[in-house]
Protein backbone atom coordinates (compact mmCIF):
# COMPACT_ATOMS: atom_id res chain seq x y z
CA UNK A 1 0.00 0.00 0.00
CA UNK A 2 1.64 3.24 -1.09
CA UNK A 3 0.22 7.33 0.40
CA UNK A 4 -0.35 9.77 -2.22
CA UNK A 5 -0.61 12.33 0.71
CA UNK A 6 -4.30 12.07 0.30
CA UNK A 7 -6.86 10.24 2.66
CA UNK A 8 -5.90 8.74 5.81
CA UNK A 9 -2.41 8.55 5.55
CA UNK A 10 -0.08 10.69 7.78
CA UNK A 11 -0.01 14.27 7.45
CA UNK A 12 2.72 15.49 5.68
CA UNK A 13 5.61 17.65 6.57
CA UNK A 14 4.02 20.82 4.90
CA UNK A 15 0.47 20.25 6.84
CA UNK A 16 2.47 19.90 10.10
CA UNK A 17 4.05 23.23 9.71
CA UNK A 18 0.98 24.96 8.39
CA UNK A 19 -0.93 23.29 11.51
CA UNK A 20 2.33 24.78 13.78
CA UNK A 21 1.81 28.26 12.63
CA UNK A 22 -1.95 28.42 12.86
CA UNK A 23 -1.42 27.29 16.28
CA UNK A 24 0.87 29.99 16.88
CA UNK A 25 -1.17 32.83 15.86
CA UNK A 26 -3.71 31.19 17.46
CA UNK A 27 -1.65 31.56 21.13
CA UNK A 28 -0.37 35.23 19.75
CA UNK A 29 -3.89 36.92 19.16
CA UNK A 30 -5.08 35.29 22.47
CA UNK A 31 -2.37 36.39 24.04
CA UNK A 32 -3.13 39.75 22.65
CA UNK A 33 -6.52 39.27 23.84
CA UNK A 34 -4.88 38.69 27.44
CA UNK A 35 -2.71 42.13 27.31
CA UNK A 36 -5.45 43.73 26.37
CA UNK A 37 -7.20 42.56 28.93
CA UNK A 38 -4.47 43.07 31.82
CA UNK A 39 -4.11 46.69 30.58
CA UNK A 40 -7.50 47.46 30.02
CA UNK A 41 -8.04 46.47 34.03
CA UNK A 42 -5.29 48.10 34.64
CA UNK A 43 -6.38 51.21 33.65
CA UNK A 44 -9.28 50.87 35.25
CA UNK A 45 -7.68 49.98 38.57
CA UNK A 46 -5.30 53.18 38.17
CA UNK A 47 -8.54 55.57 37.43
CA UNK A 48 -10.76 53.98 40.08
CA UNK A 49 -7.78 54.85 42.44
CA UNK A 50 -7.52 58.16 41.49
CA UNK A 51 -10.94 59.25 41.63
CA UNK A 52 -10.78 58.06 45.57
CA UNK A 53 -7.85 59.97 45.62
CA UNK A 54 -9.49 63.00 43.85
CA UNK A 55 -12.65 61.84 45.75
CA UNK A 56 -11.22 62.52 49.21
CA UNK A 57 -9.54 65.73 48.44
CA UNK A 58 -12.53 67.21 47.54
CA UNK A 59 -14.46 65.81 50.63
CA UNK A 60 -12.11 67.23 52.76
CA UNK A 61 -11.84 70.84 51.06
CA UNK A 62 -15.69 70.52 51.09
CA UNK A 63 -16.04 69.97 54.29
CA UNK A 64 -13.98 72.95 55.36
CA UNK A 65 -15.47 75.49 52.73
CA UNK A 66 -19.28 76.90 53.27
CA UNK A 67 -21.62 77.02 50.87
CA UNK A 68 -21.83 80.02 49.45
CA UNK A 69 -25.60 79.80 49.62
CA UNK A 70 -25.63 79.69 53.65
CA UNK A 71 -25.35 82.14 55.73
CA UNK A 72 -22.17 82.03 58.16
CA UNK A 73 -20.92 80.28 61.04
CA UNK A 74 -21.62 81.89 64.64
CA UNK A 75 -23.99 84.63 62.68
CA UNK A 76 -27.48 82.89 62.95
CA UNK A 77 -28.81 86.30 64.28
CA UNK A 78 -26.91 88.06 61.10
CA UNK A 79 -24.59 89.35 63.99
CA UNK A 80 -21.57 87.89 65.76
CA UNK A 81 -22.07 88.09 69.64
CA UNK A 82 -18.82 88.55 71.75
CA UNK A 83 -18.43 87.84 75.50
CA UNK A 84 -16.20 87.70 78.28
CA UNK A 85 -12.52 87.71 77.32
CA UNK A 86 -13.60 88.38 73.77
CA UNK A 87 -14.86 84.82 73.22
CA UNK A 88 -18.03 83.82 70.57
CA UNK A 89 -20.69 82.51 71.19
CA UNK A 90 -21.06 80.01 68.62
CA UNK A 91 -24.25 79.58 66.46
CA UNK A 92 -24.66 76.93 63.15
CA UNK A 93 -25.06 79.22 59.91
CA UNK A 94 -27.92 80.24 58.76
CA UNK A 95 -29.78 77.86 56.17
CA UNK A 96 -31.02 79.68 52.98
CA UNK A 97 -34.93 80.33 53.03
CA UNK A 98 -34.60 80.68 56.84
CA UNK A 99 -35.42 83.58 58.99
CA UNK A 100 -32.45 84.70 61.34
CA UNK A 101 -32.92 83.51 64.69
CA UNK A 102 -32.62 86.66 67.39
CA UNK A 103 -29.70 86.29 70.26
CA UNK A 104 -31.33 86.13 73.73
CA UNK A 105 -29.94 87.10 76.89
CA UNK A 106 -28.49 84.37 79.01
CA UNK A 107 -30.69 83.36 81.64
CA UNK A 108 -29.32 85.10 84.98
CA UNK A 109 -27.03 86.91 82.70
CA UNK A 110 -26.11 90.75 84.07
CA UNK A 111 -24.34 91.83 81.65
CA UNK A 112 -25.55 94.73 79.21
CA UNK A 113 -26.45 93.83 75.80
CA UNK A 114 -25.39 95.85 73.27
CA UNK A 115 -25.89 95.69 69.53
CA UNK A 116 -24.39 97.76 66.77
CA UNK A 117 -25.33 97.39 63.17
CA UNK A 118 -22.38 98.93 60.93
CA UNK A 119 -21.06 99.47 57.54
CA UNK A 120 -17.11 99.09 57.19
CA UNK A 121 -16.90 102.28 54.82
CA UNK A 122 -19.48 104.65 57.45
CA UNK A 123 -17.17 107.16 58.67
CA UNK A 124 -19.79 108.11 61.49
CA UNK A 125 -19.25 104.30 62.53
CA UNK A 126 -15.66 104.64 62.89
CA UNK A 127 -15.97 108.06 64.71
CA UNK A 128 -17.72 105.70 67.10
CA UNK A 129 -15.43 103.42 67.09
CA UNK A 130 -13.18 105.42 67.67
CA UNK A 131 -14.76 107.40 70.61
CA UNK A 132 -15.84 103.67 72.55
CA UNK A 133 -13.56 101.24 71.81
CA UNK A 134 -11.21 101.52 74.59
CA UNK A 135 -14.56 101.40 77.14
CA UNK A 136 -16.74 99.10 75.55
CA UNK A 137 -13.22 96.53 75.02
CA UNK A 138 -13.07 96.61 78.81
CA UNK A 139 -16.94 96.20 79.41
CA UNK A 140 -16.71 93.00 77.06
CA UNK A 141 -13.50 91.80 78.24
CA UNK A 142 -14.40 91.96 81.81
CA UNK A 143 -18.27 90.27 80.85
CA UNK A 144 -20.07 93.23 82.01
CA UNK A 145 -21.27 93.87 78.41
CA UNK A 146 -21.75 91.30 75.58
CA UNK A 147 -21.39 93.04 72.10
CA UNK A 148 -23.04 91.40 69.16
CA UNK A 149 -22.03 93.01 65.94
CA UNK A 150 -24.34 93.36 62.52
CA UNK A 151 -22.57 94.23 59.51
CA UNK A 152 -23.74 95.21 56.20
CA UNK A 153 -23.16 96.79 53.19
CA UNK A 154 -25.45 100.02 52.65
CA UNK A 155 -22.48 102.51 50.99
CA UNK A 156 -20.45 100.12 48.29
CA UNK A 157 -21.70 103.54 45.57
CA UNK A 158 -18.57 105.13 47.92
CA UNK A 159 -16.30 103.27 46.69
CA UNK A 160 -15.85 104.03 42.96
CA UNK A 161 -17.08 101.00 41.68
CA UNK A 162 -15.09 98.38 43.78
CA UNK A 163 -17.34 97.72 46.46
CA UNK A 164 -16.04 97.72 49.38
CA UNK A 165 -18.59 97.65 52.03
CA UNK A 166 -19.60 94.37 50.38
CA UNK A 167 -16.18 92.72 50.47
CA UNK A 168 -15.25 94.28 53.85
CA UNK A 169 -18.64 92.70 55.51
CA UNK A 170 -17.61 89.33 53.47
CA UNK A 171 -14.12 89.38 55.07
CA UNK A 172 -16.07 89.93 58.43
CA UNK A 173 -18.63 86.94 57.98
CA UNK A 174 -15.26 84.72 57.15
CA UNK A 175 -13.46 86.06 60.03
CA UNK A 176 -16.73 84.79 62.08
CA UNK A 177 -16.86 81.65 60.43
CA UNK A 178 -13.51 80.18 60.77
CA UNK A 179 -11.89 82.47 63.76
CA UNK A 180 -14.55 83.54 65.85
CA UNK A 181 -12.85 84.55 69.28
CA UNK A 182 -10.66 86.76 66.94
CA UNK A 183 -13.76 88.89 65.35
CA UNK A 184 -13.73 91.64 67.89
CA UNK A 185 -9.73 92.68 67.18
CA UNK A 186 -10.27 91.87 62.88
CA UNK A 187 -13.26 94.33 63.47
CA UNK A 188 -10.99 96.92 65.53
CA UNK A 189 -8.74 96.87 62.83
CA UNK A 190 -11.50 97.17 60.35
CA UNK A 191 -12.27 100.73 61.57
CA UNK A 192 -8.97 101.76 62.38
CA UNK A 193 -8.15 101.59 58.84
CA UNK A 194 -11.22 102.82 57.28
CA UNK A 195 -10.54 104.17 53.79
CA UNK A 196 -11.98 107.30 53.10
CA UNK A 197 -14.75 107.77 50.76
CA UNK A 198 -14.67 107.69 47.15
CA UNK A 199 -11.90 105.24 46.86
CA UNK A 200 -11.80 102.15 46.01
CA UNK A 201 -11.03 101.07 49.98
CA UNK A 202 -9.01 98.70 50.65
CA UNK A 203 -7.81 95.78 48.38
CA UNK A 204 -8.67 91.83 49.07
CA UNK A 205 -4.85 91.49 49.73
CA UNK A 206 -4.94 94.49 52.23
CA UNK A 207 -8.12 93.00 54.05
CA UNK A 208 -6.56 89.30 54.52
CA UNK A 209 -3.15 90.93 55.96
CA UNK A 210 -5.75 92.85 58.32
CA UNK A 211 -6.82 88.91 59.47
CA UNK A 212 -3.25 87.78 59.43
CA UNK A 213 -2.83 90.98 62.01
CA UNK A 214 -5.76 89.62 64.10
CA UNK A 215 -3.72 86.59 64.74
CA UNK A 216 -6.94 84.48 63.13
CA UNK A 217 -6.98 80.70 62.79
CA UNK A 218 -7.56 79.04 59.78
CA UNK A 219 -5.41 82.26 57.37
CA UNK A 220 -5.65 79.99 54.28
CA UNK A 221 -9.15 79.53 54.37
CA UNK A 222 -10.12 82.87 55.29
CA UNK A 223 -7.92 83.92 52.57
CA UNK A 224 -9.88 82.40 50.30
CA UNK A 225 -13.07 83.23 51.86
CA UNK A 226 -11.98 86.87 51.06
CA UNK A 227 -11.09 86.66 47.50
CA UNK A 228 -14.02 84.62 46.54
CA UNK A 229 -16.70 86.71 48.08
CA UNK A 230 -18.03 83.55 49.74
CA UNK A 231 -20.57 85.05 51.78
CA UNK A 232 -21.12 87.91 49.20
CA UNK A 233 -24.70 86.86 48.60
CA UNK A 234 -25.87 86.41 52.72
CA UNK A 235 -24.22 90.16 53.54
CA UNK A 236 -26.88 91.23 50.55
CA UNK A 237 -29.58 89.11 52.22
CA UNK A 238 -28.57 90.02 55.83
CA UNK A 239 -28.47 94.24 54.64
CA UNK A 240 -31.64 93.62 52.79
CA UNK A 241 -33.33 92.02 56.02
CA UNK A 242 -31.92 94.75 58.40
CA UNK A 243 -33.23 97.19 56.43
CA UNK A 244 -36.64 95.93 55.65
CA UNK A 245 -36.85 95.17 59.69
CA UNK A 246 -38.31 94.28 62.02
CA UNK A 247 -35.42 94.52 64.55
CA UNK A 248 -36.20 92.11 67.46
CA UNK A 249 -35.64 92.47 70.74
CA UNK A 250 -35.91 96.09 70.72
CA UNK A 251 -37.99 99.39 70.14
CA UNK A 252 -36.79 100.30 66.47
CA UNK A 253 -38.54 99.03 63.82
CA UNK A 254 -35.63 98.90 60.88
CA UNK A 255 -32.53 99.92 60.69
CA UNK A 256 -32.58 103.54 58.67
CA UNK A 257 -28.70 104.35 58.39
CA UNK A 258 -25.59 103.16 60.45
CA UNK A 259 -24.21 102.97 63.27
CA UNK A 260 -27.44 101.92 64.40
CA UNK A 261 -26.60 100.78 68.38
CA UNK A 262 -28.95 99.35 70.38
CA UNK A 263 -28.80 98.76 73.99
CA UNK A 264 -30.72 96.37 76.06
CA UNK A 265 -33.52 96.82 73.41
CA UNK A 266 -33.37 100.51 73.73
CA UNK A 267 -31.60 102.46 70.73
CA UNK A 268 -28.75 104.95 71.51
CA UNK A 269 -29.58 108.06 70.27
CA UNK A 270 -26.49 110.40 71.86
CA UNK A 271 -23.57 111.28 69.80
CA UNK A 272 -21.75 109.11 68.03
CA UNK A 273 -18.32 110.20 69.17
CA UNK A 274 -19.32 111.39 72.64
CA UNK A 275 -18.08 108.50 75.17
CA UNK A 276 -19.04 109.96 78.11
CA UNK A 277 -22.55 110.42 76.65
CA UNK A 278 -22.81 106.85 75.63
CA UNK A 279 -21.48 105.65 79.12
CA UNK A 280 -24.22 106.95 80.62
CA UNK A 281 -26.51 105.68 78.46
CA UNK A 282 -25.01 102.03 78.75
CA UNK A 283 -25.00 102.62 82.65
CA UNK A 284 -28.66 103.81 82.91
CA UNK A 285 -29.74 100.94 80.39
CA UNK A 286 -27.98 98.28 83.06
CA UNK A 287 -29.95 99.74 85.58
CA UNK A 288 -27.06 99.61 88.11
CA UNK A 289 -27.18 95.69 88.06
CA UNK A 290 -23.59 95.17 88.16
CA UNK A 291 -23.33 96.47 92.13
CA UNK A 292 -25.48 93.42 93.14
CA UNK A 293 -23.14 90.62 92.50
CA UNK A 294 -21.01 89.53 95.52
CA UNK A 295 -17.49 89.64 93.01
CA UNK A 296 -18.25 92.89 90.90
CA UNK A 297 -17.64 92.95 87.67
CA UNK A 298 -16.73 96.39 86.08
CA UNK A 299 -20.01 98.11 85.97
CA UNK A 300 -20.23 100.78 82.53
CA UNK A 301 -19.75 104.37 83.71
CA UNK A 302 -19.11 107.69 82.04
CA UNK A 303 -16.14 108.10 80.71
CA UNK A 304 -13.92 110.92 82.44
Amino acid sequence: MTYDGVGDGPPSKTSKREAARQKARLLRVEQKKKDRRNRFLLQGSIIVASLVVVGLVAVTIWSQIPSTRSGPVNMLSDGIKVGEGFAAVTTPGLQPGDDPVPSEKVEGSEAVDIRVFVDYQCPICADFEEANEDQISTWVESGAATLEVHPIAILDRQSLGAKYSTRAANAAACVANYSPDNFYAFNSLLFEHQPKEQTEGLTDKELVTLAERAEVTSPTLIEKCIVDQTFKTWVNAATARAIAGPIPNSNIERVKGTPTIIVDGEKYTGGFDDATAFATFVSTAASNAFEEKATPTPTPTPAS
